[in-house]
């Protein structure tokens, strides 16, 4: 099962790539129509809300006159608080429900409104935000949903604010043109790595991804985040630390498109009891990996557990070291050096760019082409961090 979060600011658009999603094949979890369902006539929900507004929210047929509630509610920040605390359980004990009963190959798309506000995005394997600019937002809440333009603005300004949902976006889908180009994105998406995703989740394959030394990427630390809080939330206390390791965590270096993250963990066992958590959060296990090349005689020490990215979209390695080890220590160590030694970050720069014009970038002859190297660069780095005082 692959389980997609969805969201964007009132009037962004949203419902139209979850209405395509479910055209496709995906299953449609809809907050919005959940939110409605647990506040119908006779729910605890409606009951809840007239008991915390009174009964100015409610029509004259008894069901929930939104406008009325939205006027109330929206009115300030402790009303709103309030309004999330009643609704907000009812919707997601009603959607774990819907879950619940999915086949275990199905594409969940969670359609969820606030779901950079109640920070659920690190909950899935991959998030998509779909925006539009202000101005069009409130014109089509006024056009289509008999907002007020006050009444529009009060509410996008509730929400999330544009960089609170770049924060956590792995898709950004622009919605600033005609409908039809946001369906045509939509099913781009879903055809091209939404469907190979959910095989390769589903088959517990990483993805195929053709190696490429590209330019540095400034966004690349930014994904990094993003890719940190999903194992954090996937690994819970288990993991010690996550870092962001590797080429792409060295500002200005070349390197694959491919983001490294380290999770320490006190001991293997413990990495092969997060095997199935971080293979439900996109993260298949790679078994024919369980080490790195030693650089120390204790090679024992230099094991590890090796997962992989299922998207394609978005290339990964997470490696899984031990606290205190030395290939857990020379992860950090390496990174720290590369960042703080212009020259010795030029002299691995010229490396790859060898190897590359080599054409030796497949995974494994990429890593063995550079391995003399790496056998002087560990004790000099050893070196600088003795010199330098660096710690872990």
């Amino acid at each position: 099962m692959l389980r997609i979060g969805l969201s964007g600011g009132i009037g962004a658009g949203k419902s139209t790539v979850s209405k395509t999603f479910g055209e496709l094949g995906g299953i449609v979890v809809d907050g919005d129509v959940i939110a409605r369902e647990v506040v119908e006539p006779g729910t605890e929900g409606l009951a809840k809300l007239v008991e915390a507004f009174g009964e100015d929210i409610l029509r004259p047929d008894g069901a929930l006159d939104r406008p009325a509630l939205a006027a109330v509610a929206f009115s300030d920040d402790a009303k709103r608080a309030t309004l999330n605390g009643i609704v907000h359980p009812l919707v997601g004990r009603r959607r774990q429900e819907l879950i619940d009963a999915a086949p275990a190959d199905a594409v969940i798309v969670e359609d969820i409104p606030l779901l950079v506000e109640s920070q659920m995005a690190p909950m899935f394997p991959l998030v998509i935000i779909v925006h539009a600019d202000e101005d069009l937002r409130v014109s089509r809440l006024i056009e289509h949903r008999g907002f007020t333009e006050a009444d529009a603005r009060a509410r996008i300004a509730a929400q999330a604010t544009v960089e609170q949902r770049r924060a956590v976006a792995d898709v950004w889908l622009d919605n600033s043109g005609p409908a039809e180009d946001l369906v045509a994105a939509a099913r781009a998406l879903w055809h091209d790595r939404i469907v190979p995703f959910a095989h390769n989740v589903q088959a517990g394959e990483p993805a195929r991804v053709a190696p490429v030394l590209v330019p540095a990427d400034s966004s690349w630390p930014e994904q990094a985040t993003r890719i940190v809080n999903r194992l954090n939330t996937s690994c819970g206390h288990r993991a010690l630390r996550i870092d962001h390791v590797g080429s792409t965590a060295v500002p200005g270096l070349d390197a694959k498109d491919v983001i490294d993250v380290q999770v320490t963990v006190e001991s293997l066992d413990v990495a092969d009891e997060l095997g199935s958590a971080l293979a439900a959060a996109g993260y298949p296990r790679v078994e024919s990996i369980v080490a790195d090349v030693a650089h120390t005689d204790e090679s024992a020490l230099w094991q590890k557990r090796f997962h992989a990215s299922a998207d394609p979209g978005r290339p990964t390695n997470v490696h899984l070291r031990v606290e205190g080890w030395p290939n857990q220590r020379f992860a950090l160590l390496f990174r720290d050096w590369l960042r703080a030694e212009p020259d010795v970050r030029g002299e691995y720069l010229e490396l790859k760019k060898r190897i590359a014009d080599a054409g030796h970038l497949t995974s494994g002859d990429y890593a063995d082409a550079k391995e003399p190297w790496f056998a002087d660069a560990y004790g000099r780095a050893v070196d600088w961090a003795e010199r330098t005082g660096w710690t872990a």
